[in-house]
């Protein structure tokens, strides 16, 4: 009996140290490290990494300066503008409007502004939420506006507003394409999602999130930042190349869109907002998988990145797969799930691997910084799925 306790007691042991997370070993904090110090310097504006596996911190950095001016460090209280990465949380506030029955993803444009014109009323939220709805770019639309003999209607000190943004949609007679039938990444959507969220709570766009995402989850410190109304903590600052140097670029005359872009966080908060996707926090599993279905087509073909190059097309002509605030599609053969940002002075990126419980979160406050490389190499770090030659 007692032999048969001790065999029961090592069986025991041996399953409970294979079922425990695997932590990292200091040579592979080493290793991360170096990947991250060689990119920047202690007195230049930099980046804030954080690696999560099985729903642990393994690795949480700052590395340089939020700004040139008091040179203080970036750490995981730093908050820096998440740019696009905002857009799985415009999301989310949409699903959780449509779990409260106040939005329906089949709702059109029109429904919900009666004042739209008559292309709206085959643009639903669905299309706005894949990239599929063909609204007309409201950076291109600014420009048109602003012609030299109407000087600067919007600059980095009179930004436009997301209700502007509106407005120059309402002005046009039709998209870029019918709805469903292409694929084009639109800011101008998200932008519109935000307002949308807003008349549908009958709150701000801000109000909502902190209200039902931010308070909830303890993200203390995330923000939807509008000048004038509210304060960055810990704030870092945008920086851009010029010349051989780096110089202050944090503003431009589209910052103040929301929607699209206008959260600042930091990896602290992040860390949480990682958890609640994992644990199914805000969302069930169920509420949540509309987000994870690649966007389709009416015609069943592929969604593919527009062939123009543009600021917004990361791989012209290439395939796309993109849910809801996610592009969706593998790495190795590794499903994953993965944002970047990208806007004045920032770069940022969320990769999540969740069949292996591993998250990775780059902020930079610099635009000479390739973020989505860096996380490549974080990946092959941790979870070495490259095939060895």
């Amino acid at each position: 009996m007692r032999l048969l306790l001790i065999l029961f007691a090592a069986a025991f042991f041996a399953f409970a140290v294979e079922s425990r997370p695997q932590i990292p070993s200091s040579s592979t904090k080493q290793q991360a490290d170096a990947i991250f110090s060689s990119v920047t310097q202690a007195t230049a504006p930099g980046l804030a990494v954080l690696v999560r596996k099985d729903g642990r911190t393994v690795f949480e950095k700052g590395y340089g300066v939020r700004d040139l001016r008091t040179n203080a460090k970036i750490d995981q209280h730093t908050n820096l503008r998440l740019a696009s990465f905002t857009k799985q949380f415009t999301a989310t506030a949409v699903m959780l409007l449509v779990h409260e029955g106040k939005l329906r993803y089949e709702q059109t444009l029109t429904e919900i502004f009666p004042d739209f014109p008559a292309y709206g009323k085959d643009i639903t939220i669905r299309h706005l939420l894949n990239h599929t709805g063909g609204l007309p770019d409201y950076e291109d639309l600014m420009e048109a506006v602003e012609t030299p003999r109407n000087s600067w209607v919007w600059t980095p000190e009179r930004q436009i507003q997301d209700a502007e943004v509106l407005k120059l949609l309402e002005h046009e007679t039709k998209g870029k394409f019918p709805p469903g039938t292409s694929w084009s990444y639109s800011n101008s959507g998200y932008v519109v999602l935000g307002l949308i969220v807003a008349k549908a709570s009958g709150e701000s766009y801000g109000d909502f999130l902190r209200a039902r995402m931010f308070a909830p989850l303890h993200m203390d410190h995330t923000i939807v930042y509008q000048k004038g109304k509210n304060e960055v903590a810990n704030r870092a600052f945008g920086h851009s190349k010029e010349g051989d140097a780096l110089a202050e670029t944090d503003q431009s005359s589209t910052s103040a869109t929301l929607g699209d872009g206008g959260i600042y966080s930091n990896l602290e908060d992040l860390a949480k907002w990682d958890d609640a996707l994992r644990n199914h926090t805000l969302l069930s599993a169920d509420e949540m998988a509309p987000a994870l279905v690649p966007a389709k087509l009416a015609n069943r073909k592929p969604t593919l990145w527009p062939v123009e190059p543009n600021g917004d097309n990361l791989h012209p002509g290439q395939p796309v797969s993109y849910g809801f605030g996610w592009f969706l599609d593998s790495y190795w053969g590794v499903p994953r799930m993965w944002h970047t940002g990208s806007t004045m002075g920032f770069r940022t990126i969320i990769e999540r691997f969740t069949a292996n419980n591993l998250t990775i979160i780059i902020l930079c406050n610099r635009t000479d910084l390739d973020p989505e490389a860096l996380a490549v190499k974080t990946v092959d770090l941790y979870l070495n799925l490259k095939p060895k030659e």
